[in-house]
């Protein structure tokens, strides 16, 4: 029986990405841009008071309407299953997972514009859609690339601030330790000190936005070639797109890894805002502040085993299976292997997730596209195997709510395939995509007028006094 499971998962993995396709072909065709407008600031301007109006209504009108009950367990247990964030920009689904303004990753493979016929979606135009709701066309996509080349410029005092640090310093330390550096430059500060009107913080923050956007890339290329090419820095390449260019500076010339880029940025940008980073990144500009100050927070969130360091973690497991049973493990050896590591009191890293029940599709367009350029790679085939040994091994464990894999279980064989094998640097990758999603929704934040994230604490003394009441 659990060997019938293990094949048919790998079939029902399969037999999903043709149902994708067909899903596809039903994309939501309401969220195609209409205007021809190529400036994205002047389609948020336009747009805002539209969405102010409806959230008025919706305040005024359903205020009082209730979402849910609290439990002991979602209070004990990090607040899992409580509906308490406002989240423009994407929605997790359970079962379907993720949505980018209400479209699925196969959809916004389809319809968002690409590099080349048949590629992967651009990151500026998921930008643009993340911003506006609005699927943009490959103008609009390349002037709003063109504008973040032309922000993509870092202050020599950033990068003498990370030359202040130890080399050996994780790269994690030394990418927010980056971002911190770029708050002196912001918009948002300066026009907060000059009085400016609540009802136009959304400006300043845009400004700080786009800039901490285009420079990411910079200050993560500059840690990777300071820790691991003798910090011998690569300059950016202005006739590139933002998930190419982010390559080359990294050192990768290669087509298909800026092919891989442009996905791996893409489909990391926003995971709905319940999450660490992105709840982080909301809770503290909810005190207004900048988006340089809420962004460097993020990452700091990001940066914790439980959240993005597992990408890292994953690869490194992946390489301890081969040092110790080889490249060509059978499944049976695989499974013993998987046991080991539960059972000495560690989790399998990649696997399960907080909200998702399934799958993660993240995963699945990542398996695609190792499927299509390194099908016969050993570790893309080890982790085919993890796929069908692992969720049946979760599943009688019986403590896993979820024994999927997430899109951590995929991304490390796919960046060490084209050289990027300094698995302590992927985080910092994790970091410069969820900058477009973390931010995009600062934006909408400042223009909905949100305010200050106070949630009431209790102590336990206060639960079981509640308890004995009820």
């Amino acid at each position: 029986m659990v060997f019938y499971r293990s094949v048919s998962l790998l079939s029902k993995l399969r037999s999903r990405a043709v149902q994708q396709s067909n899903v596809s072909n039903s994309v939501r065709w309401l969220q195609v841009q209409s205007s021809s407008g190529l400036d994205l600031r002047s389609e948020l301007q336009e747009l805002i008071p539209e969405q102010q109006d409806r959230l008025k209504k919706l305040k005024s009108e359903h205020g009082k309407v209730q979402l849910g009950n609290i439990t002991i367990d979602m209070v004990l247990g990090g607040m899992r299953g409580m509906t308490g964030l406002l989240w423009e920009t994407s929605l997790l689904d359970p079962d379907e997972g993720i949505r980018f303004r209400g479209l699925s990753i196969p959809e916004c493979q389809k319809v968002l514009p690409a590099a080349k016929p048949g590629g992967e979606p651009l990151p500026e135009g998921l930008l643009w859609l993340l911003l506006t709701g609005k699927v943009p066309s490959k103008e609009q996509v390349n002037s709003l690339s063109q504008e973040l080349q032309s922000r993509a410029t870092v202050p020599d005092h950033v990068y003498k601030t990370i030359d202040a640090l130890p080399i050996t310093a994780h790269p994690m330390t030394q990418f927010a330790t980056g971002v911190m550096a770029l708050q002196v430059q912001s918009e948002f500060q300066k026009a907060y000190e000059k009085g400016i009107h609540k009802s136009k913080f959304w400006e300043p923050t845009y400004e700080d936005s786009m800039s901490l956007i285009a420079q990411v890339p910079l200050v993560a290329a500059y840690v990777y070639r300071r820790m691991y090419k003798n910090g011998n820095t690569i300059a950016k390449d202005e006739s590139l797109d933002y998930g190419a260019n982010f390559a080359h500076m990294l050192g990768f010339s290669s087509p298909d890894m800026h092919e891989l880029m442009r996905l791996y940025v893409t489909i990391h940008s926003d995971h709905e805002g319940g999450n660490v980073s992105a709840h982080t990144g909301h809770l503290v500009a909810s005190a207004l502040s900048d988006p340089y100050l809420s962004f460097a927070a993020a990452l700091n969130g990001l940066a914790g085993p439980l959240h993005g360091l597992a990408n890292q973690e994953v690869l490194l497991w992946i390489k301890s299976v081969v040092e110790e049973c080889g490249e060509n493990i059978s499944k049976e050896q695989l499974k013993d292997y998987v046991w080991k590591t539960l059972n000495s009191g560690k989790v399998v890293p990649g696997f399960g997730h907080g909200v998702l029940r399934k799958t993660d599709p993240r995963y699945t367009c990542q398996r695609e596209f190792a499927m299509k350029h390194l099908p016969e790679d050993p570790l893309f085939q080890l982790v085919s195997k993890l796929y069908e040994v692992v969720p049946p091994v979760l599943t009688e464990l019986g403590k896993v709510k979820n024994p999927w894999p997430n899109v951590d279980a995929h991304s490390g064989v796919l960046l060490n395939y084209y050289g990027l094998t300094e698995a302590r640097y992927y985080t910092v990758l994790f970091g410069v995509s969820r900058a477009l999603g973390i931010c995009s929704q600062l934006i909408w934040d400042r223009a909905l007028g949100l305010p200050l994230e106070r949630p009431k604490s209790v102590t336990v003394e206060w639960l079981e006094n509640h308890c004995k009441k009820a």
